[in-house]
């Protein structure tokens, strides 16, 4: 009987070595915060290309979705965003967290380690760190 035990910590601590090492981190994900100014009648936001790329999405697809939200035109200059319209930094970073939890972030895990996969009409939010798989309301 104490055989069993034995080969039983020597095979969970094998698969503890197997494991990838970012499984056992804990550090909590960030979204960066806009740097955005008012410009006339335009709102430009400086770094939202960074954003997209730290939310591992495409810009032009992150673009599409935060203009929805806001119900405005814009688009991509360089690396900025020019919004038509006088929109708060405050309001964009509501947007920019609710993009985060509803198509980034793992509602299993909590990692940001996502990929949107579409799959014939229908859109799967898939984990690559917990393989977790669901479908989310993605335009």
């Amino acid at each position: 009987m104490g055989e069993g035990k034995t080969d039983y910590e020597s095979l969970l601590k094998r698969a503890e070595e197997l494991l990838p090492k970012n499984v056992f981190e804990t550090s909590r994900f960030e979204v960066p915060r806009v740097d955005s100014f008012i410009m006339g009648n335009r709102t430009i936001v400086k770094n939202f290309r960074e954003i997209a790329q730290v939310l591992n999405r495409d810009v032009d697809v992150f673009l599409k979705y935060i203009l929805r939200e806001l119900a405005t035109a814009g688009n991509m200059s360089g690396h900025e965003a020019i919004f038509q319209g006088k929109f708060s930094s405050s309001v964009i970073n509501d947007k920019i967290e609710k993009y985060a939890k509803e198509s980034v972030i793992c509602t299993e895990c909590n990692r940001p380690d996502t990929k949107i996969i579409r799959e014939d009409r229908i859109t799967f939010l898939q984990c690559e760190a917990c393989g977790a798989r669901y479908p989310i309301n993605h335009a």
